[in-house]
């Protein structure tokens, strides 16, 4: 088939390959002309796992190119809007603007009985503002098809999706007797083959699912964190904790780990745009648990710098520390509203000298983060550090080895905000180790080479009170 897809970000040079690697004719569209020439390159213009060899083999074999110009699109038997829909600057809302615009532009195109297919996540009642768009065009299909791509593993959650679901007009009743529905079949057929699920829906519950899968995620990360917070106030350690509840198959083990918390460019925006439909539609439950949620998430972060300042013996001011981390989570070059960045942030601006490594996030943090000091090798980065913060869970940064960087730093003292170092190496090797709801390593603190304050510093007050763990673990 020949499918257009409109909007080349994080999904739809995922989704555009994706489709061409399935034996597509695929044109990509999108606004931006630099983004285009690169994709046309086979060089993804963000960081994400063997996308480089998917662009590669669809420009090799002729089934997929990328242009600015909406006309390429006349031709395609199906368009995918996969434009972004950012949090709005004034509001919890998701800004619908580019995909409305991108709406716009497409519809001059649009061949006789074309389909059109919605990917993007929006809010409740999007489709309905979509098919007023195209009302002139009564032959027209329009169908909606939710992604639920995670970065990091975008080709893979795309190549081997969990499931396939189909927005149509009237819903699983009407599926079989909708020509959407056929449509989506045929572009979806390698997979139908290989035994995807697939699963038919209304337009509002297709609209819901990605919000509502967010949501549910979201919830998981912010009660484990708030464990992790209760631990640290009782001596209990959040690990063990969290691997007992996995066990139930009631629970399961997956978004289970306690830490610094979610960021990126989908669950903080995706659940504060849930909210926002919720006051809509006058559910002020839903409403009030997500901003439970997304405050306790929020919180992770200054309970790190907390932690951080009480690891310093209450002086941040004229401390050399080190940040393992810039991108939200690893395996990503994104940094949108990245807790690491965050952290490091907040640490400079208690007078910290912070210097942030990461192996891909750099070039594109250092331009939002001018006060905060960047650096591409983890060693030189290392150098001299009082304080070392791993707040994104880099391979590479789990498989440091103690004695080596401990070689590097002036004091071997390590939060480990993400709980995926082997602590006991680490503290054999002469660290004071901390994580979040794992409670406080006090073995260097006894043997008195802990960081004193510097001289004339003042203490500064904690952002959020952090109890010592009563039963510190040896």
């Amino acid at each position: 088939m020949k499918i257009s897809v409109i909007g080349c970000g994080y999904l739809g040079a995922v989704h555009a390959a994706t489709l061409a690697s399935m034996g597509h004719s695929v044109v990509g569209i999108d606004v931006d002309s630099h983004k285009v020439e690169q994709l046309n390159k086979a060089l993804a213009p963000f960081h994400e796992p063997g996308l480089d060899e998917l662009l590669r083999d669809g420009r090799t074999n002729g089934r997929l190119m990328f242009t600015t110009d909406f006309a390429a699109a006349a031709d395609a038997q199906v368009h995918f809007l996969c434009v972004g829909t950012p949090q709005s600057k004034t509001s919890d809302t998701a800004d619908l603007t580019y995909l409305m615009a991108a709406t716009r532009s497409l519809l001059p195109h649009l061949g006789k009985g074309a389909a059109v297919v919605g990917k993007s996540t929006v809010p409740v009642g999007t489709v309905e503002t979509i098919r007023g768009l195209l009302a002139r065009r009564s032959d027209v299909l329009l169908g909606w098809n939710p992604e639920f791509l995670r970065q990091g593993t975008a080709v893979k959650d795309s190549l081997v999706p969990d499931r396939l679901v189909y927005g149509v007009p009237g819903g699983k009743g009407a599926a079989a007797g909708e020509p959407i529905t056929a449509v989506l079949d045929a572009v979806y057929q390698p997979l139908i083959s290989a035994g995807i699920p697939r699963l038919v829906c209304n337009f509002a519950t297709a609209e819901l699912i990605k919000s509502a899968a967010n949501a549910f995620l979201a919830t998981k990360v912010s009660f484990i964190n708030a464990m992790a917070e209760l631990c640290d106030a009782s001596g209990a350690d959040v690990s063990e904790l969290s691997e007992a509840m996995g066990l139930d198959p009631r629970i399961g083990n997956r978004y289970m780990h306690a830490g610094l918390g979610f960021g990126g460019g989908c669950l903080p925006k995706d659940i504060r745009s849930f909210r926002a439909q919720a006051r809509d539609l006058e559910v002020p439950s839903v409403d009030e648990w997500m901003a439970l949620v997304d405050s306790v998430n929020v919180n992770q972060r200054s309970r790190a710098v907390a932690v951080a300042r009480e690891m310093c013996r209450g002086f941040l001011s004229g401390r050399t520390v080190t940040v393992l981390g810039a991108a939200f989570k690893p395996d990503t070059d994104d940094i949108r509203d990245s807790p690491a960045l965050d952290v490091a942030a907040q640490l400079a601006a208690a007078g910290a000298h912070v210097t942030v490594t990461d192996p891909k996030a750099i070039n594109n943090a250092w331009i939002r983060y001018p006060q905060i000091r960047f650096e591409s090798s983890t060693k030189r980065a290392l150098e001299g550090a009082e304080l070392v913060l791993l707040l994104t869970e880099w391979n590479e940064y789990v498989a440091l080895r103690p004695a080596e960087v401990g070689a590097l730093v002036r004091r071997r003292m390590v939060l480990d905000a993400r709980n995926v170092l082997d602590a006991e190496a680490w503290r054999s090797a002469g660290w004071t180790v901390r994580g979040l709801g794992t409670g406080a390593s006090v073995a260097s603190e006894e043997r008195g080479d802990a960081a004193e304050a510097p001289a004339g510093a003042a203490p500064a007050v904690p952002a959020v009170p952090v109890a010592r763990k009563k039963h510190a673990r040896a």
